[in-house]
């Protein structure tokens, strides 16, 4: 009989969550301590703004592009050093970057967090890449493969960083195939996240007039909590069992459902009134204990649990940004 194999042994189970290691060491946001008409350009609110209509939707984010492209391209011009260094007008990936910045603002691929540090991710790896090649001397036969690596490499730092950025794979691209980024070597750096700062200055100001941007700085989960509410089952689990009081719970339904069950049987059982009382019992006691006795099978079972502030995720289980948002709007609600 073949047996299901630990998440520690499988690599089909591996996993790494860069916040679980950054998280505990980041403070809180500030927004609430300032004023409101402050605090709301920077995407904070106390009650969630009313879901309008496309075509409103539509109009701000053709705004936010417009000002937003146009804004990089002016200032881009009028700073020397782009130009002592040939910098082109603009990137083309900051086209894909205003799309998502100004029409998709809920998603988590265009909150600031992956938008600048993503940018700032792919053009280190692209321009790193395109450097290694330019030793050879065949740089033009072979700069196919350091586009589709500089592109490779940047995703996979994005996704192990929580930084995914689609327009940043763009930029990585671009670092090597494109002979005027090529030019530009370690300087698309600076240009990049002067791009990035500046459109994200348009965005909190275009995207707060009617909605809501960013849904989060730097992580969808509470910093303010002493503890991460998303907590791997494995880990959960031997907190439950390495505590007393945990095995005390567990066995205190049991021990007095059984004197209460022989109570029952003496007096006579066998009467409906009885029945009906010791089907109520029944159903009470498995209300009452299911968050136990979930707490306390096999480490290798799989499931999911949502408390109030908390989601308990088995430590195999991969979790996409979407679903991480709606889980954690849930907890809030219970």
């Amino acid at each position: 009989m073949s047996t299901t194999p630990k998440p520690c042994r499988d690599p089909r189970y591996w996993g790494f969550d860069v916040d679980r290691y950054l998280n505990p060491f980041l403070p809180p946001p500030p927004w609430r301590h300032l004023p409101r008409p402050i605090s709301r350009f920077f995407g904070y609110r106390v009650t969630k703004p009313p879901n309008w209509g496309n075509l409103s939707v539509i109009f701000w984010a053709f705004i936010g592009v417009f000002c937003g492209i146009s804004l990089i391209a002016v200032v881009s011009k009028h700073i020397p050093s782009f130009e002592a260094h040939g910098a082109p007008i603009i990137i083309g990936s900051f086209g894909a970057a205003a799309v998502l910045e100004f029409y998709s603002i809920e998603s988590p691929l265009s909150q600031p967090r992956n938008a600048i540090v993503g940018q700032l991710l792919a053009s280190l790896t692209g321009v790193s890449i395109c450097k290694l090649f330019l030793l050879s001397s065949r740089f033009d036969e072979v700069r196919w493969v350091g586009g589709a690596l500089a592109c490779a490499a940047a995703t996979s730092v994005m996704a192990i960083t929580k930084t995914v950025h689609p327009p940043a794979g763009a930029t990585a691209l671009l670092a090597v195939v494109d002979d005027n980024v090529v030019r530009l070597g370690w300087f698309l750096i600076p240009i990049m996240l002067c791009g990035c700062g500046l459109m994200l200055v348009v965005a909190l100001i275009v995207n707060n007039i009617q909605r809501q941007f960013p849904m989060y700085w730097w992580t969808p989960e509470d910093l303010r909590a002493t503890t991460l509410p998303w907590v791997r089952r494995d880990v959960d689990l031997e907190k439950q069992l390495s505590t007393p009081s945990a095995a005390q719970t567990a066995r205190e339904p049991d021990d007095t459902v059984t004197e209460t069950d022989e109570e029952e049987s003496q007096a006579g059982s066998s009467s409906d009134d009885d029945d009906g009382k010791q089907r109520q019992r029944k159903e009470k006691r498995s209300d009452s204990e299911s968050t136990v006795r979930d707490s306390a099978r096999a480490p290798h079972e799989v499931d999911l649990i949502i408390r109030p502030g908390e989601v308990i995720v088995p430590e195999h289980m991969y979790i996409t940004p979407e679903e991480r948002m709606l889980l954690e709007s849930l907890s809030h609600r219970i």
